[in-house]
């Protein structure tokens, strides 16, 4: 019992006393890792120590998310965690190597990164939502949409979009969002619910047409493209977003200080117009309101499993 006493004084008083660090269970340059060392750099700025961001990549972001549940739980460690790991790779693994309800401490809600239904303008006549679904109901042989790998949330979108609106779809898998606005620039597939970062240029250059977004307010760098609600399909919000959390035992005061600096830190107006920028929206959120976020979207993205077709790895 004593020996756990100067490990609870410094969590609760002089915490953080040494650096922190923060585990991405995804590869460098992407999106997680990015606006990971955004919050980094706030977070070394207001506590005075750094906070220095640990790849661990592999089998869908499942090691790095292994990796911190099976850290010591002192508030030396924390993790960037994809929704993907918590909300929909249960459904698609048979089994995994941590518990999502048990092994975490909720830390906060991050940002979102918004996906966007886009056509290309070429080869789909539509401007709307209402007028893409008659097209594609009208087409003989339905239609086709892209994503970066089957159970990805952009595989899911376009198949829940597919379900919603009651048309003849077929997934075509790629290796990334490259691929996809090569495929469908030439005309092979007509639609996809993708991450905007990837579509921002070909969209402001006119061929890609931008149809509606999957959040539940306007994009700020897309103000006329409306919401999923607005155009037709009501409680369609679901764009991937990340989180931050500790290893289960990380001590309460730990947990509620820095997830009172990230909010504090994200209200920033300058901080959310450069996170716009790299095509996020800063969220931030205290532990019980990330906990209550998640329960409510775990039957909508295992509703989504079901309705894609993915099947357990």
């Amino acid at each position: 019992m004593l020996a756990a006493l100067p490990l609870a004084g410094r969590a609760q008083g002089s915490w953080p006393d040494r650096p922190v660090r923060i585990i991405v269970g995804f590869p460098p340059g992407g999106s997680l890792d990015v606006m990971t060392r955004l919050a980094a750099e706030q977070m070394g700025q207001r506590l005075g120590q750094p906070f220095i961001v640990e790849t661990r990549t592999g089998a869908s972001g499942n090691i790095g998310t292994e990796a911190l549940a099976r850290a010591a739980p002192d508030g030396t460690t924390i993790g960037t965690v994809s929704m993907h790991n918590l909300l929909i790779n249960p459904h698609l693994f048979k089994s995994l190597p941590y518990d999502p309800d048990r092994d975490f401490a909720w830390i906060s809600a991050m940002w979102d990164l918004p996906n966007v239904l886009v056509v290309p303008a070429q080869h789909v006549p539509a401007r709307t939502l209402a007028e893409f679904v008659a097209w594609a109901k009208a087409r003989p042989g339905g239609v086709s949409y892209g994503s970066s790998g089957v159970g990805t949330t952009i595989h899911l979108s376009g198949a829940y979009l597919a379900n919603r609106a009651g048309l003849d779809a077929q997934h075509v898998s790629f290796r990334g969002g490259a691929q996809t606005i090569t495929a469908m620039l030439g005309g092979d597939i007509q639609y996809a619910v993708d991450n905007l970062a990837s579509y921002v240029g070909v969209i402001q250059e006119g061929r890609m047409r931008a149809l509606a977004v999957a959040l539940p307010q306007r994009w700020p760098a897309l103000p006329d493209v409306p919401t999923m609600a607005e155009a037709g399909l009501p409680g369609f919000d679901v764009s991937p977003w990340h989180l931050w959390a500790a290893p289960r035992g990380t001590p309460q005061a730990v947990v509620e200080r820095l997830s009172a600096e990230v909010r504090a830190a994200w209200t920033d107006p300058a901080l959310q117009q450069r996170a716009i920028g790299m095509g996020a929206r800063l969220t931030g959120s205290t532990p019980e309101g990330l906990a209550a976020r998640l329960a409510k979207e775990r039957p909508i993205w295992g509703e989504m499993v079901k309705v894609s077709g993915a099947r357990p790895e």
